[in-house]
Formats: structure tokens, C-alpha cells, sequence
């Protein structure tokens, strides 16, 4: 590679308003730093912390912060692979390079399993949200479930822009609502204003079971649920892609993940069980709703329970767009049926969009059967797609920096914390969150009889896709890897030569 081309393609791309992959470069600063935000911030939170809370009591408080820890390593790892090379096939387009084409594939299909269930859990959040309301009860789970999908669908299809703007809006009401709450929880509790007739203070805690009300393997066991609650974060490494200014937006947006993560989950369970007995909370019904509702206020738990709403629908929207671009990028790479790299005129690639869509048309079908337990059962699959999609993302990392340690690629600038001693411990993490899924049973046992699967089907598709003529690699119209000029100037010619 000479140092002229990539300078020239970047250039090129940069004019056009384009990136290497075709998508248009509509994202702000306002919109990327809302989504990295409001990615911190989803189902798991303010649906899935009813049940957690109610399994496990006021130790989800320090299960959140030891997985938050975690994600937020894996968060920086993503990080200095973003300021390496900005790409909207984010982790698949890494695999690709570091790790091959086999682990490109892997990681590109565990990451769609993933948000294929996760989106079926976003969807039937939406759907037991609105039954919240007496006047909708007599309404069908399914069809609510498919109104919302039909939404989020339109959204998509109109363009990056859209997108952005949409998920800045939900992104926007959630984190104000959040807010709101955490600020009205202080005033209550330093004013000692009793709710439901309880008095509020840390002996809510004491006398009921302590810290650990069933025991810590209870607690220890739940971290692979709970992992779920940081499931959309990663979505800060497509949406770079499509950015403006990278260099100078996404540093900040990553570091500033790990105050939202003590503010907004540890510090949020701390002050729901020091307002309300932690028995006091129950799975289906947001913790939120329920602390309004027994606040007294006559109506605000309507307004927290249209606020969850959102967050749902914030959730499906960017598990939608990023989806899109992942199963792009496989059939870019071969790994995945071409007719998946078409556009339409606004850059989407509706037709990996629309085979998601497809997917969560399951869920819908799901909603139908299975009302009642739909929301657990996907909670505990969409975990493993997460935590596999995760260490792809570190082992790249890794692999990119020992290519900077050998001299073959200049520092980006933004190196993950501590690596690779943190790399190591973030991968051993998350293997034993697997692990851990055994025993939860009946529900995280059945996620590991699937893994066999996971795996033959993995396999098969493979096989199939790579002695397929069809399915080749799409010849890339401007080279893959892109160096941007700052990264250009900062290597050494020597390690031009080497490139």
C-alpha cells in the first residue's frame, strides 16, 4: 500500500459526503453523543430490573457495577479500534482484518442472533408496556408488538439521518425522565418522605435479609441476566462509521460511559431499594412505574410508564440500524447472501434491514403463543449473542495492538486501559458469565444445550456460503481500509513501507 491511495479514497469520501462502505456520513456530534448515551440506557434497566430486583434483592446493585465495569472495557477496546479505522461494519469489519474471514463470519452471525432475540425482547417490552393501561388490556400482546415494529421498520428506511434523529428524540426523553427520577429519589429521601407508608433510609435494606437476601450464589448467578441491561453500547462503534468528526467525538462519548453507568444503574437500584422493600418490586412492571405509582402522584406513573416505552423503542431503532449494517458487511465479505449489500437511493441497506425485520416478525408471532414468558426466555439468549460479540471485539483489539507493538500500525491515540492484562481479565469475565448460565435453570440451561446448535448450524451455513459461486466477496469500489490524514501524518514512513 502506498501512502498516497488511502489519502486519496479518504479525500474522495470525504467530499462525496460518503464512507468507504457507501453509507453517508449523517450522524452528528449532538446525535453520535446522544446514541452513546442512550445506548447505556435500555430495556434491561427499566423493564428487566422489576424481576432482578425481586430475585435477588439490593445486590443487583453490585452485580450492575462489576458487568458495567466489564462492558466499559469492552467499550475502550471497541474504542481504539474506531480511532484505528472508523467503520460502520464496526467489530465484523475488524474480524475481518485481525482474525480472518472464518471469525469475521462468526462474529457477523452471532451478532445478528443477537439482536434478532434482542430485538423479539424490545418488542414484547413495548407490547407489556402498553398493557400497563386498563383501556388497552383487552388488546392482544402480538398486535402491539407488531405496531411498533412497523414504526421503528419506516424509520430505518428513510435514511441515516432519520435514524440519528429518532433515536437522539427517545434517546432524549429517557435519559430527562431518568434524571428526573434520580433527582425527585434524593429530595424524597433526604426529606424523609415516607412512600406507601414506609419511611425511606437504609433500614429498608437491613431488615429485609441485608445485602444478600437469598444468599450470594443467587447473586453471582444473575450476572448473566443482567449483562443484558448493556446490551445496546457497542452500537457507538457502527454509528463512528457514519460520523462527521470521529477523532475528535468519540474519545469523549466512550469515557463518559462509565459515570452513566454508576449514576444510571448503580446509583438508580441504590435509591430504589433505600425508597421501597425491595419485595416491593416485581417482574413485568417497571421499577419505576411502581415507585410512582406508590409515590401517590395521580398520574406521573402513566407519564414513567411512556418513558419506558420509549426506551424500548430506542432500543429496537438502534438494534435495527446496526443489524442492517453487520449483515451488510457479511455479504460484502461473501459470508452472508449478496442480495444483502443492496441500497436503496438514501444509503440504507434495506435489504439486510429487512431480513431483520423478518426475524423479529417471529416475535410477533411469539407474542401470540407465548405472552407470558416470551420476555425471560429471549432475555437469556440475547445474553449469549452479547457476550460472543463482545469478545470479538476484544480479541481484536488485542490483535491490534500487537501489530503496534511490532511497529506495523501507529498508535491510535486511544488505547484501551491497562491492556493486555485487561483484555485477558475481560474475556475470562465473560467466559464465566457463560458458565454461569448453567445454572440458571430452566432458562439459562436451555441457552446452553442451544450453543451445540449455534455451532453446527454455524458450520453448515459456512460450508454453504463459501462453495457458493454467488456468494463470493463484492469486489469494494475504494479500498476496505481506510487511514485518515491525521493517522497518515502521524506514522513514521518506515511504518508506511511495512503497510
Amino acid at each position: 500500500m502506498t501512502a498516497s491511495s488511502p489519502v486519496s479514497s479518504q479525500t474522495g469520501s470525504a467530499s462525496t459526503g460518503k464512507t468507504p462502505e457507501g453509507y453517508h456520513r449523517g450522524l452528528g456530534k449532538r446525535q453520535i453523543q446522544m446514541i452513546s448515551l442512550g445506548g447505556a440506557i435500555g430495556t434491561g434497566l427499566f423493564l428487566g430490573a422489576g424481576g432482578r430486583l425481586q430475585a435477588v434483592g439490593p445486590s443487583l446493585a453490585l452485580v450492575y457495577l462489576v458487568c458495567g465495569i466489564f462492558a466499559f472495557l469492552m467499550l475502550r477496546a471497541l474504542g481504539e479500534l474506531a480511532m484505528y479505522r472508523p467503520s460502520s461494519g464496526s467489530f465484523v469489519s475488524y474480524a475481518q482484518e485481525f482474525l480472518g474471514p472464518r471469525a469475521s463470519y462468526v462474529a457477523g452471525c452471532m451478532s445478528f442472533f443477537n439482536w434478532g432475540v434482542t430485538g423479539i425482547v424490545d418488542i414484547s417490552a413495548v407490547a407489556m408496556y402498553m398493557h400497563f393501561w386498563p383501556s388497552f388490556a383487552a388488546v392482544p400482546q402480538w398486535v402491539f408488538a407488531l405496531m411498533a415494529l412497523l414504526l421503528v421498520t419506516g424509520m430505518n428506511l428513510t435514511g441515516v439521518k432519520w435514524f440519528g434523529e429518532l433515536e437522539f428524540w427517545l434517546s432524549l426523553i429517557k435519559v430527562v425522565a431518568l434524571g428526573g427520577f434520580l433527582v425527585l429519589a434524593v429530595i424524597v429521601l433526604a426529606m424523609r418522605i415516607p412512600v406507601d407508608g414506609h419511611t425511606t433510609g437504609l433500614h429498608l435494606v437491613t431488615e429485609n435479609g441485608g445485602l444478600f437476601p437469598h444468599g450470594f450464589v443467587p447473586a453471582l448467578v444473575l450476572i448473566q441476566g443482567v449483562v443484558f441491561a448493556y446490551a445496546s453500547i457497542e452500537l457507538i462503534g457502527t454509528a463512528a462509521g457514519e460520523c462527521h468528526d470521529v477523532r475528535s467525538v468519540l474519545p469523549q462519548a466512550i469515557n463518559n460511559v462509565i459515570w452513566r453507568i454508576a449514576i444510571f444503574y448503580v446509583g438508580t437500584i441504590t435509591l430504589l431499594v433505600l425508597l421501597l422493600p425491595w419485595t416491593s418490586y416485581q417482574a413485568g412492571i417497571s421499577p419505576f412505574v411502581t415507585f410512582f405509582s406508590k409515590l401517590g402522584v395521580p398520574g406521573i406513573d402513566s407519564i414513567m410508564n411512556i418513558v419506558v416505552l420509549t426506551a424500548a423503542l430506542s432500543s429496537l431503532n438502534s438494534g435495527l440500524y446496526s443489524t442492517g449494517r453487520v449483515l451488510r458487511a457479511l455479504a460484502l465479505d461473501g459470508s452472508a447472501p449478496r442480495y444483502l449489500t443492496a441500497m436503496n437511493d438514501k444509503s440504507v441497506p434495506y435489504a439486510a434491514i429487512l431480513s431483520t425485520v423478518a426475524i423479529y416478525l417471529v416475535g410477533v408471532v411469539l407474542n401470540y403463543y407465548l405472552p407470558s414468558k416470551i420476555f425471560e426466555i429471549m432475555l437469556s439468549m440475547a445474553a449469549l449473542g452479547i457476550l460472543s460479540t463482545w469478545a470479538f471485539i476484544v480479541l481484536c483489539q488485542m490483535q491490534l495492538r500487537k501489530k503496534i507493538r511490532n511497529g506495523e500500525i501507529a498508535p491510535t491515540g486511544f488505547p484501551m486501559p491497562g491492556a493486555p492484562f485487561t483484555s485477558w481479565m475481560t474475556l475470562a469475565f465473560f467466559a464465566g458469565v457463560i458458565g454461569l448460565m448453567a445454572f440458571d435453570y430452566p432458562i439459562g440451561s436451555f441457552t446452553i444445550a442451544a450453543i451445540p446448535l449455534l455451532v453446527i448450524v454455524l458450520a453448515l451455513g459456512w460450508r454453504i456460503l463459501r462453495n457458493t459461486p454467488a456468494h463470493t466477496p463484492v469486489p469494494q469500489t475504494v479500498p476496505s481500509i481506510v487511514l485518515t490524514e491525521d493517522l497518515i501524518d502521524a506514522q513514521p514512513p518506515t511504518q508506511m513501507n511495512n503497510r
